[in-house]
């Protein structure tokens, strides 16, 4: 008794998914790309748990008394470990720029301004955005207090600055 051989697909299926193409030489592509993503902040959860409290935490060296505007869990200067300090909520522009491009989370906010937050007594500076005030009026020793978006997104983005 014979067989009947079923028969196998000879094409590829094909599935539209909305490549864009940009350019032939060379060639770039656009693909639409999503994934999610599970971090721990591990020893830097206090700092994102108080920018849910309005709170901004920096550590201070348990040994030299060191003291760092950001998050860290050994001191820069002699490797010793540090302890949770509360940052004034009020300080000064250290420095800035204005940026004209952004990455996806902050291209609808260009051109926006980035400043370093300096505190006395505090050995480092605070990487932040600068909103309610002209790229063209901010000024390096200008007083900016530190706002606090209600949404928390536990994102350093959730502290932002402005002129008080």
């Amino acid at each position: 008794m014979s067989e009947k051989k079923v028969a196998l697909p000879t094409k590829m299926e094909e599935v539209e998914q909305g490549c864009v193409l940009y350019n032939i030489d060379p060639i770039v592509m656009k693909y639409h790309y999503e994934v999610d993503y599970i971090h721990s902040y591990a020893q830097d959860s206090p700092f994102f748990e108080g920018l849910t409290k309005g709170e901004l935490k920096g550590s201070k060296c348990t040994k030299c008394d060191g003291t760092f505007a950001t998050p860290r869990s050994h001191c820069m200067t002699c490797g010793a470990e540090t302890e949770w300090m509360q940052l004034p909520l009020k300080g000064k522009v250290h420095t800035y720029t204005t940026c004209y491009f952004g990455g996806q989370e902050f291209l609808a906010e260009t051109p926006f301004t980035l400043i370093m937050v300096e505190w006395p007594g505090v050995d480092t500076l605070f990487l932040s955005r600068l909103i309610g005030v002209a790229p063209e009026d901010v000024k390096i020793g200008m007083d900016i207090q530190a706002k606090f978006k209600r949404l928390s997104q536990f994102k350093p983005t959730d502290v932002y600055f402005v002129p008080t």
